[in-house]
């Protein structure tokens, strides 16, 4: 394996963890940014939304620009964004601003986040094994530094815009220092002319089928999104787990989910991602179906440990077979099934809420398991178009 494609791949890691890190950074902030500004829970509610719109309107826009410029340029300079744009929430002091400075935040990650991944699905094919996963855990891993690093600043008695910028700049260096080892992903004129003007019935069927990935994307990333939020509060308020405890149900999620990718790359070269897909989706439903039911707090664990194993190496898969159906629009096609992910993402809280004007909390996780079961039922999906070669060699080894 050549020295560059090495160097390619270190370098998608180190976005990956940028990226992480600039949310996260973002994440353990709020409480000070809220008290900071003077606003509510509820105030602050709907102020993250306009984060949520700013990212789904910059991955549909980072997308095409990616497959047409590149991702040498367009990885690091919405790496360079996105880390500048970090420091933006810890400077207001009233809500409008606020409000402007999330919405910048948003779209400039939203902007890395589909043109990293992008990047990623070129460093898979060239490798011609998947290492897809293994990205997206080092996501997680960035949340984790960001932790770690917001602990320390807050001790030190750094301001939320001193901690944040500080961040921000070291990102900027980052990003920068890592643009030359991505690969020349851009489609050279020859190749252009070649891929512009596929047969029109292909070119509906790859249509139709990102827009199935991107449904399947929604309903896995819905499942995340509700456990993010209601994981916690499923068992202090259902089975009465003390504060202190009930918040461990997130972090068996988060570290079954961030273990599960370190290993999902190795299961799918053994059995392929139609298998890990659905099998992966088969353990989620379990496992949120063992939360559903139990009246023990350990099993309760058990089955959040489950449901973030099971849907670890779910939506790795989805991204890469969206950008492996068209090498020419990796970029679009990943935009699409990120963007519509993410609406799933916002949704699955608020969803679910909903339902429990209607069930109990632990009831109203039922959609879940259906979602779940829905994703496994159509996993075959995997198997079509120019992923169908890559399932059926995987699986024979």
């Amino acid at each position: 394996m050549n020295h560059s494609l090495r160097a390619a791949r270190v370098a998608t890691f180190v976005y990956f963890i940028l990226c992480g890190t600039a949310m996260g950074t973002w994440v353990v902030h709020i409480p000070a940014v809220e008290e900071r500004v003077g606003i509510s829970h509820g105030t602050l509610g709907g102020l993250l939304v306009l984060l949520g719109v700013g990212a789904f309107v910059g991955m549909q826009a980072a997308g095409p620009l990616t497959d047409r410029l590149g991702a040498r340029i367009v990885v690091p300079a919405t790496g360079v964004l996105c880390s500048a744009a970090l420091a933006l929430p810890g400077l207001p002091r009233d809500p409008w601003t606020l409000a402007g400075a999330l919405l910048v935040f948003g779209f400039c990650n939203g902007c890395l986040d589909v043109s990293m991944n992008a990047h990623a699905v070129h460093v898979e094919k060239a490798y011609d094994r998947p290492v897809m996963s293994a990205f997206h855990a080092t996501f997680s891993v960035g949340g984790v530094l960001a932790s770690l690093v917001g602990a320390a600043t807050a001790s030190a008695g750094l301001s939320p815009a001193a901690g944040m910028a500080t961040m921000g700049a070291l990102g900027i260096v980052i990003a920068l220092l890592s643009a030359g080892a991505l690969l020349p992903t851009a489609p050279t004129p020859a190749d252009a002319n070649q891929t512009e003007q596929p047969p029109a019935a292909e070119r509906r069927r790859t249509s139709g089928r990102i827009w199935l990935l991107a449904a399947l994307a929604l309903m896995v990333m819905l499942c995340e999104g509700a456990a993010n939020d209601w994981s916690a509060l499923h068992l202090k308020d259902i089975l009465g787990a003390p504060a202190s405890t009930a918040a461990f149900a997130y972090g068996t999620f988060a570290a079954t989910m961030t273990i599960g990718r370190l290993l999902a790359d190795r299961l799918v070269a053994r059995f392929g991602p139609m298998a890990t897909l659905r099998y992966g989706a088969a353990t989620a439903a379990v496992g949120i179906t063992v939360v559903t039911l139990s009246a023990w707090m350990w099993a309760a664990f058990a089955g959040w440990a489950l449901f973030g194993l099971g849907l670890s190496g779910c939506v790795p898969q989805l991204f890469s077979a969206a950008g492996h159906a068209d090498q020419s629009a990796a970029g679009a096609n990943v935009s699409r099934v990120a963007g519509l992910g993410y609406v799933g993402m916002l949704a699955g809280p608020a969803v679910i809420g909903w339902l429990t004007h209607l069930v109990a909390l632990n009831h109203a996780f039922a959609l879940l398991t259906l979602l779940c079961v829905i994703t496994a039922v159509a996993a075959g999906i995997l198997r079509m178009g120019p992923d169908r070669t890559r399932e059926t060699a995987a699986s024979r080894h």
